[in-house]
């Protein structure tokens, strides 16, 4: 997996760039992050309560820093 893929999912929810989050779920080779960014957003178009997206916005945080953590970087070449 690309590092930068986590990276660019951490900055795209931070900020709030869902287009961009979007593009990234497909893109992917990560289906935990790609499933993670779909709960996300359909909580965030969707949301029925504010648990609800709460709750996905912490475990796509969560799953994020975990992978950030365990996955050693893409080499620069």
């Amino acid at each position: 997996m690309y590092y930068s893929d986590y990276d660019k999912a951490l900055y795209y929810t931070l900020w709030g760039q869902w287009d961009d989050l979007l593009i990234l779920m497909v893109r992917t080779q990560d289906q935990f992050l790609s499933k993670k960014i779909e709960v996300f957003l359909h909580a965030f178009h969707y949301r029925s309560t504010e648990q609800q997206l709460l709750e996905s916005h912490e475990s796509l945080l969560s799953y994020i820093d975990h992978a950030m953590d365990t996955t050693a970087p893409a080499m620069m070449v």
